[in-house]
């Protein structure tokens, strides 16, 4: 069988989306047996871009000229391009200050020094390119990374989640800690995949999947209102990740 090659990639982001694949140990001598990871800089080097490729996992918003190039370019080489992790997907924490003065924002991080790079509002992936799939997450969870990779060995692309946190949170058994407890869970907003992990510890979810398709947002803010949360709290909360979130 011949491996499929593929290209992983990071731009404005913590890394942590490329070291969750990484930290598949158990599972990464198979992945060398179906993969010739090429172009992967974050594992290997010289990471040399050669070639066409059968898929590109991009991690990371775009925030600088140059990002914007190599993202076009790895579009240009690869049948499938997969935007991994909320910052691809949805903008992300490194778009939390987007709408504010960029110059204003330097100073405040870097003061009179000089920045080599010229930066902008950070942006999703998909506003620059195609993207054929996404796995979000901060980081994604480990089992979605692998239906990824067992998806493209077959030749498909993973089927998009459509349900809330919430259904996997009642498959759970778990107690509801917006309507039980009173606690500001974002859950009947966020997209699953995650098997409720916060909830299901106690801790409220953040909405870090972004947005869920379709959500009943008229129901949920009825439901926060009762709880003492107003709409702009919620969606305050819900753009820590996803900037992008209408409400």
């Amino acid at each position: 069988m011949k491996k499929l090659r593929v290209a992983i990639a990071g731009l404005t982001a913590c890394s942590g989306c490329q070291l969750s694949l990484l930290n598949c140990e158990d599972e990464l001598p198979r992945m060398l047996e179906l993969f010739e990871f090429h172009y992967f800089p974050m594992a290997s080097s010289p990471a040399l871009m050669e070639g066409e490729y059968d898929a590109v996992l991009v991690e990371g918003c775009l925030s600088m000229p140059h990002e914007k190039e190599l993202l076009q370019e790895l579009r240009r080489r690869s049948r499938y391009l997969v935007a991994l992790g909320t910052c691809a997907v949805c903008g992300g924490v490194a778009a939390l200050r987007n709408g504010e003065e960029r110059e204003q924002l330097r100073q405040s991080v870097y003061g009179e020094n000089q920045v080599a790079s010229e930066t902008y509002e950070p942006l999703p992936l998909h506003r620059v390119v195609q993207v054929d799939a996404a796995v979000t997450g901060c980081p994604p969870e480990k089992e979605e990374l692998l239906r990824l990779l067992a998806g493209l060995a077959r030749g498909v692309l993973p089927v998009a989640i459509d349900y809330p946190v919430c259904t996997e949170c009642r498959m759970r058994e778990n107690l509801c800690l917006l309507t039980e407890r009173s606690a500001l869970c974002l859950g009947p907003l966020t997209l699953g995949g995650c098997s409720a992990r916060c909830p299901s510890l106690g801790v409220p979810c953040e909405g870090c999947r972004g947005p869920v398709p379709e959500a009943n947002l008229a129901e949920a803010l009825e439901i926060y209102a009762e709880k003492g949360f107003d709409k702009a709290t919620v969606r305050d909360r819900l753009r820590r990740f996803c900037p992008e979130w209408k409400l």
